[in-house]
């Protein structure tokens, strides 16, 4: 239980949570960065990011298809 609240407390900038969730959208990343992130980054806060990357992931293709639908492009 001590390593979840030693692992809840790890420094790292909202920008280096950002950055590491949008390289495992693309699937490309180093080992070695994938090892510092690890180290460095908060579980918590890469679980959020995700979830919200996800949704607006997911409401852009909405937003997409919706568009090229009503513009008669798709039919």
């Amino acid at each position: 239980m001590s390593d979840l609240k030693q692992a809840a407390q790890r420094p790292a900038s909202l920008l280096q949570t950002v950055r590491a969730v949008a390289w495992s959208f693309f699937g490309v990343r180093r080992r070695a960065d994938w090892e510092q992130d690890v180290g460095k980054l908060n579980p918590l806060h890469l679980i959020i990011a995700g979830i919200l990357a996800a949704v607006l992931f997911v409401a852009a293709i909405v937003v997409l298809v919706r568009w090229v639908v009503a513009s008669g492009v798709a039919t």
